[in-house]
């Protein structure tokens, strides 16, 4: 997906007279230019301007406030910061490779804006506690815009589940079919996966919302900085206690990415039953044309593409979740270099979960559902042998006899080709006397249905109670 903070001007190529370094006083020679290009992360981080600007205006409110800065270097830092902003949001910001990343691009052209005031802006920050703080800044809000989606999509799951709650579908183990169940109560099983995915998102947020910046590169600094007004300034709610942890730590860009992974196999283990539902083979349901195409070379085909997509795109977070693991498995405190390379796998993460949650949040409610085509397969396959052993059951017999009653049943109805309620009661009464007519009622998918009437049961009624208990859960949740 394309994010907003990629539509400036290209960074531009490194040279070997590469303008000079905000770091550079240590340094006699030019940097290589190959190593310029292979070291820089401005390619990508300076979708963190955003996150960057207003960090930088809070740091810089803060040192006045504790008198580092005059009240006048403050307004003329901020006004400088802003419009920065106004000029990389309209396109007219041009970003340098030379100068690395999103921080030093933004900090030189406020230099070079401001004049020398706007070298005072770095003083007690690192660019260490800086990043820091911006990503979890874009993080914050990030989660908070996923939840967001989730939420329109987790609604739209209790809509349908609650319109399908009478709709006979045959549920299966292996594969194969196993007894009847309601579609709606089906849907209502995604709804709680994706409801856990939820809640971790949320969980993940309160990890994220801790402020590093006041950290410096690792051991602080001897300003005399006021962390929690920083915390304030930029709606943190706890600050990152130990300097070194906070400029080092990326557990919760770990944590998240481990979130989103397991929500895209969720989203895959969804997406393959689309797939197969929307087969010739199921035609349990048919997809809008909307999310599907067709084959340059067999006219016939309607391929299910986004669900087929989203089933794929599962890899890609998966592997970013264990990219970040192995970056940091070996890194010694505090910051490495190393962790550049957080930012891509993160950032995809971000845009691959933001994509795949708008193509189910419009998938799910153009979904049509083959209401005949469930019922007959749920009628196929013996799926109410249970309900035949336990009616048996209820004679007296006792379970294990009553399975090798049904059992010898439905070997007859296969030699037959038949289904157990073609079986005529005197076949029945062969395999066991006590079984009497009212043996067919159990037989019925509505009856196998109704009959599972209990809290997480598949009996309709069970099912629109439980959609509207889904409902005030996650209006509870989300009140949280």
């Amino acid at each position: 997906m394309t994010d907003r903070a990629q539509t400036p001007k290209p960074a531009q190529p490194a040279t070997e007279q590469s303008s000079d370094k905000l770091w550079g006083g240590r340094f006699d020679g030019p940097t290589n230019a190959f190593v310029e290009e292979f070291t820089a992360s401005v390619q990508f981080d300076r979708r963190l301007y955003a996150q960057d600007i207003e960090g930088s205006i809070a740091h810089a409110t803060m040192l006045a406030a504790v008198g580092v800065l005059t009240n006048d270097e403050r307004d003329r830092i901020v006004e400088g910061l802003a419009a920065i902003r106004t000029d990389i949001e309209a396109g007219r910001f041009t970003w340098s490779i030379a100068l690395e990343d999103v921080h030093m691009n933004i900090e030189s052209a406020l230099t070079a804006r401001i004049g020398e005031v706007g070298k005072k802006l770095h003083t007690a920050r690192s660019r260490n506690d800086q990043v820091a703080t911006d990503i979890r800044l874009y993080l914050r809000g990030e989660i908070d815009r996923l939840t967001g989606m989730l939420d329109r999509l987790l609604n739209a799951l209790i809509d349908l589940a609650e319109r399908e709650a009478d709709t006979v579908l045959p549920g299966f183990t292996h594969l194969q079919a196993a007894q009847p169940v309601s579609f709606g109560h089906h849907l209502l099983a995604w709804f709680e996966m994706l409801l856990r995915d939820r809640e971790r998102l949320r969980d993940c947020r309160k990890r994220t919302d801790s402020l590093p910046l006041g950290a410096g590169a690792l051991a602080g600094t001897t300003f005399p900085i006021d962390r929690a007004l920083t915390a304030e300034l930029l709606g943190f709610t706890r600050i990152c206690e130990n300097s070194l942890d906070a400029v080092a730590d990326r557990d919760f860009a770990i944590e998240f990415t481990a979130c989103g992974a397991l929500m895209m196999v969720h989203f895959s283990r969804m997406a393959e039953e689309m797939v197969l539902w929307s087969s010739q083979q199921f035609g349990f349901i048919e997809l809008a044309d909307a999310f599907c195409t067709g084959s340059s070379m067999m006219p016939q085909k309607k391929n299910p593409d986004v669900p087929e997509l989203v089933r794929g795109k599962s890899g890609r977070v998966i592997g970013h979740l264990i990219a970040l693991l192995t970056l940091m498995k070996s890194q010694p405190l505090a910051y490495n270099k190393d962790n550049q390379e957080d930012k891509e796998p993160l950032f995809d993460t971000v845009d691959t979960l933001r994509g795949c949650l708008r193509a189910f949040g419009d998938l799910i409610p153009t979904m049509q559902v083959r209401r005949d085509r469930m019922r007959e397969a749920a009628r196929a396959g013996f799926t109410t042998a249970t309900d035949f052993a336990d009616y048996l059951v209820r004679l007296g017999i006792p379970f294990r006899d009553a399975h090798a009653v049904v059992g010898a049943a439905v070997r007859i109805a296969v030699e037959r080709g038949c289904e157990l309620k073609d079986l005529s009661l005197a076949e029945l009464q062969a395999l066991d006397g006590r079984i009497g007519a009212e043996v067919f009622g159990a037989l019925d998918v509505d009856a196998a249905l109704a009959a599972r009437d209990h809290r997480g049961g598949t009996a309709p009624g069970r099912v629109r109670a439980a959609c509207a208990q889904a409902r005030l859960r996650l209006g509870t949740e989300a009140a949280h």
